[in-house]
């Protein structure tokens, strides 16, 4: 069985490298996620998600190290709070280096971040080498999917690979914070 999960990943991970689009557990619901350096795998994610590009994205990573560079100046202290909750189900709102793609930030000036503590999730960020897109799968206004099968029927054939495995179980989408002033920007 452990050998299958990891083939799975490994083609999984593959896929983000051809710059396919992907579906995959996270803490709460299913994720789609892309190269993040890739601009025409983004535009095929928002394409399929039926999402305007000015919303933005948010990555998940596997550790601190596949972020890091996603992150412009910021205070200490603010990267010290989002830290303290990695891994874990939070995401945090940073300011972006100049590194970032722009199109992964849409019409934010910050970048969102979060190092996931969902087993399967992480495999798969560490598997592809780096940090990957994470946006719910569901079109535009629609629930989130929170099983494969959930996932099939939203988008039929238009993935390239669902990774399948369970959610963490949290019930709904991890919370989103501003990391220099902690307001809460999704509960």
């Amino acid at each position: 069985m452990k050998s299958n999960l990891t083939q799975e990943i490994a083609a999984a991970a593959a896929a983000l490298r051809r710059g396919a689009v992907i579906a995959y557990p996270t803490e709460a619901v299913y994720g789609l996620g892309c190269d993040p350096s890739d601009a025409d795998a983004v535009a095929r994610l928002f394409a399929l998600k039926q999402r305007p590009a000015t919303q933005g994205v948010l990555l998940i990573a596997a550790d601190f190290a596949q972020v890091e560079k996603f992150i412009g100046a910021a205070p200490e202290a603010a990267i010290a709070r989002a830290r303290a909750s990695w891994p874990g189900p939070q995401t945090w709102v940073l300011p972006r280096s100049a590194q970032t793609p722009p199109w992964l930030a849409g019409a934010h000036a910050g970048i969102a971040l979060r190092v996931t503590a969902h087993p399967l999730a992480a495999q798969l960020c560490r598997a592809f080498g780096a940090a990957i897109v994470s946006t719910s799968a569901n079109r535009h206004g629609q629930p989130p999917a929170r099983t494969a099968a959930d996932v099939r029927s939203a988008f039929g054939d238009e993935l390239a690979y669902i990774l399948d495995g369970p959610t963490g179980g949290l019930e709904r989408p991890t919370p989103i914070r501003d990391a220099i002033g902690g307001e809460i920007i999704r509960a």
